[in-house]
């Protein structure tokens, strides 16, 4: 029964509906994450504006904002692609304005005395020096974009085309069947290690903020 759960075309494409979802989110979360932490990290009026809503929305549980979703988006594949990116936005807004803040302001003054443009300090200097925060974040936000998806699809996710894995767990439920159910969870739990090991790699690529610093003031 279980090589059978595993040919079926329609249980792949419940797992290319999950995952679909959940790169489509993690993506839209961390373009939205990065302008918007570098704007809190760098903006001190932004900082005091934002950060009191960031901490409250980044602790409130996915299950509990749920039901507005869906009722805004209602019982689509909407509703759980939004729950991705509110599920992912928060952990790269947080790392992103941590790294945006940790640039010394040394560099941000080097860069000022070569003339140079807001643009050229975001990208030359404030980005690079905020790689490891931004990949802290993103790889905290992969796994909650992987629980968001699964979560989402539990309470308002939806048949048809656009039914993921939760959904096929949920009718094996119904259905009692068992193999269907396990492939599922087999399938949720490998791609969860896949974007960990994905993410750690990405991390581990990553420039350390001190031999940044060091290439830069060379540079210099």
């Amino acid at each position: 029964a279980f090589p059978a759960v595993m040919a079926s075309p329609a249980f792949w494409a419940a797992t290319k509906a999950t995952l679909t979802a959940v790169f489509e989110g993690l993506a839209i979360a961390f373009v939205l994450g990065t302008v918007i932490g570098v704007g809190i990290g760098r903006i001190r009026l932004v900082d005091r504006l934002t950060s009191l809503y960031i901490s409250g929305l980044f602790a409130m549980p996915l299950t509990a904002i749920l039901p507005l979703f869906s009722l805004w988006f209602g019982y689509t594949a909407d509703a759980r692609l939004a729950v991705v990116v509110f599920a992912c936005f928060f952990s790269v807004v947080t790392n992103v304005s941590d790294g945006a803040r940790a640039v010394p302001i040394e560099f941000i003054e080097v860069s000022r005395s070569f003339r140079g443009s807001p643009f050229s300090r975001l990208f030359d200097v404030i980005l690079p020096a905020s790689v490891p925060y931004i990949l802290a974040g993103l790889r905290l936000a992969a796994g909650r974009a992987l629980i968001g998806a699964v979560v989402a699809e539990f309470v308002a996710g939806t048949g048809g085309r656009s039914s993921g894995l939760a959904y096929e767990i949920l009718q094996s439920g119904f259905q009692l069947d068992i193999p269907r159910m396990f492939a599922a969870l087999i399938l949720i739990a490998v791609a969860g290690i896949l974007m960990f090991v994905l993410m750690a790699a990405l991390s581990n690529a990553g420039a350390e903020p001190d031999s940044f610093m060091a290439e830069y003031g060379a540079r210099q």
